[in-house]
C-alpha cells in the first residue's frame, strides 16, 4: 500500500495545493479550476454509478442540513453517502456511509488507486494551477460509495459552489441555507455576489429549493435557475417549523413541522429548525426518485420523524460538560450568535463567561457587539492549528470588542483561553465557546471525542 498511515494520505492530498504558499489568494473565479477533478473523475469512471446527489451549499448551516437531510434518508431506507468539510478531530470524518466515517484502511486503499491518475493529472498542471485536495476527498469518497453500492449521497460544498469541485455531480438536487456576506476576498463584496457563486450547484433541469433569504439574493437564485431550466422554490417564513420548546430530557427540541406534527430534534440549536425544515423537504425531493416508501403512507411520516429524533452534528450548539456548563457552537455570525445564546439560554447560569474565536472575514465586531450583553466575561482567542482560517490581529481583535465590553481579554490559545474562563465561571457558571470550525475541532480534541459514527 502506498500510503502507511492517514496523516501520509493527507500531506499528499494536498501536496499540489501547497505551491500557493505565500501566494495572495484572488477571487475564486480566477483561481479555482474545476478542470482536475472533472479528468480524475472521467479517467477512473466514478460518475458512471446510478446515484441520486443533492449538493448543499450556503453561509451557515450547510453542514447540519447535509447531515439531516443524508440521516432523514437513512431512516427512509436507502445507503446513503455524505460529504462534509471541514473535519472536527479526523480527516476521515469529510466521508461517511450511514454515519459511519471511511475506515483508516479504506482511505489510504483508495487513495492509492487512484493515485496513478492524481499524478499524471498534476504532471500537466503549470504556473499556479493545482489540483485542489476537495477534489481528491470527492474522488475518495465516489470510489468508496460506488463499492458499497451507494444510492443517495448528500455532499456540502467547502465554499462558493461555481467554483467548488463538489459541484462537479449531477446532482438533480440543490439545497441552499441563508446566504451571508462571507469570504469577500474569494467570493465578492456583496450577498448578490456571493449568492451568484453559490447559485452555480444548479444544474440543467433540476430542482433546487431555498431557506428565506433577502429579495437580491433570491433574485439571483431564480435567475440562475430560470437559465438552467430548473425548478425553484424558497420557503416562506410561516413554512418553516415552529420552536415548542425543550424537549424532556433537555437533549433536543420540540417544533412544529406542518403534516409531521410535533416532532423532537435531536438537536438543540434553534437555528436547527430552520436547517430541518429545508432538509425534510430536501430528503422528499430525492427520495421521490428511488424506489421505496411512498410518500403519503403514514410510514413515511414515521420515518422523517424518526430520523429528525436520531440526528447528531457534533460542534453546534453542542454541551461538552457540567459544573461549569460548557457550550460549544460555531457562532461566527451575528445571527447564529443571537440564535446560539437563545438556545441556550434555558441552561445558563451566572456568571457566564464567553469565549469569542472569530475569523477576521466575518464581522468579528458585529458578534462581539452581540455576545457582550449575555456575558460576565468576554476572551478572544484564535486557532492555531489552521493556518487557513485568518484571525484579527489580538490588538485589533481587542478594540473592537472593548468598544462593547471594556474587559474583553485575549488568550493566546484556547486551552489558555478555557482555564482563565473556569477561573471566572466557577464551578456553579457557563461557558460559551462561539468559535470558528477549526477551534471546535480543538474543542473536541481538549474533551477526547471522537465522531468516527454519528
Amino acid at each position: 500500500m502506498r500510503f502507511s498511515d492517514e496523516g501520509e494520505a493527507i500531506t499528499y492530498i494536498f501536496r499540489s495545493m501547497r505551491k500557493l504558499r505565500g501566494v495572495r489568494r484572488g477571487p475564486d473565479e480566477n483561481m479555482r479550476d474545476t478542470g482536475p477533478t472533472r479528468r480524475l473523475l472521467r479517467a477512473a469512471r466514478l460518475l458512471e454509478f446510478p446515484r441520486e446527489y443533492a449538493v448543499v451549499t450556503g453561509s451557515k448551516g450547510k453542514g447540519s442540513t447535509t447531515a439531516i437531510t443524508a440521516k432523514l434518508l437513512q431512516h427512509l431506507g436507502h445507503r446513503t453517502g455524505m460529504m462534509t468539510s471541514p473535519h472536527l478531530v479526523s480527516w476521515r470524518e469529510r466521508i461517511r456511509i450511514n454515519g459511519q466515517a471511511i475506515p483508516d484502511a479504506d482511505l489510504r486503499r483508495i487513495l492509492g488507486e487512484l493515485s496513478p491518475e492524481i499524478d499524471a493529472i498534476e504532471d500537466t498542471l503549470t504556473g499556479q494551477q493545482y489540483f485542489s485536495p476537495q477534489g481528491i476527498f470527492l474522488a475518495v469518497a465516489l470510489r468508496w460509495f460506488d463499492e458499497q453500492d451507494v444510492r443517495a449521497a448528500v455532499l456540502e460544498v467547502g465554499r462558493g459552489g461555481r467554483f467548488d469541485d463538489i459541484a462537479v455531480v449531477p446532482n438533480k438536487l440543490s439545497l441552499f441555507t441563508p446566504i451571508l456576506l462571507e469570504h469577500p476576498q474569494q467570493l465578492g463584496p456583496t450577498p448578490a455576489r456571493i449568492a451568484w457563486h453559490k447559485a452555480g450547484i444548479i444544474k440543467p433541469y433540476s430542482y433546487a429549493y431555498s431557506v428565506p433569504q433577502p429579495p437580491d439574493v433570491l433574485d439571483v437564485l431564480q435567475a440562475e435557475a430560470d437559465a438552467q431550466g430548473a425548478e425553484f422554490n424558497w420557503i416562506a417564513p410561516k413554512d418553516l417549523g415552529e420552536y415548542l420548546g425543550p424537549t424532556a430530557d433537555g437533549r433536543g427540541i420540540r417544533m412544529e413541522l406542518g403534516r409531521y406534527g410535533e416532532v423532537a430534534l435531536s438537536m438543540l440549536g434553534h437555528y436547527e429548525i430552520m436547517n430541518a425544515t429545508l432538509a425534510v423537504i430536501g430528503a422528499g425531493n430525492l427520495h421521490g426518485r428511488l424506489a421505496g416508501i411512498p410518500h403519503g403512507a403514514p410510514e413515511y411520516v414515521e420515518r422523517i420523524r424518526a430520523g429528525l429524533a436520531d440526528v447528531f452534528w457534533p460542534g453546534r450548539c453542542q454541551r461538552l460538560q457540567d459544573k461549569p456548563t460548557v457550550f460549544v457552537d460555531g457562532a461566527i455570525t451575528v445571527p447564529s450568535a443571537r440564535s446560539f445564546l437563545e438556545s441556550v439560554a434555558p441552561y445558563t447560569s451566572r456568571p457566564t463567561i464567553i469565549i469569542a474565536g472569530v475569523p477576521r472575514d466575518r464581522d468579528y465586531a458585529g458578534v462581539y457587539a452581540t455576545l457582550a450583553p449575555a456575558c460576565d466575561g468576554l476572551i478572544l482567542t484564535h486557532s492555531t492549528i489552521n493556518d487557513k482560517v485568518v484571525f484579527p490581529l489580538p490588538e485589533v481583535a481587542l478594540a473592537a470588542a472593548r468598544q462593547v465590553y471594556p474587559g474583553a481579554e485575549y488568550a493566546d490559545t484556547l486551552p489558555a483561553a478555557f482555564e482563565r474562563a473556569r477561573a471566572l465561571a466557577g464551578t456553579d457558571g457557563t461557558i460559551l465557546m462561539a468559535v470558528a470550525q477549526p477551534l471546535v475541532g480543538e474543542a473536541m480534541l481538549m474533551w477526547k471525542l471522537s465522531f468516527e459514527s454519528i
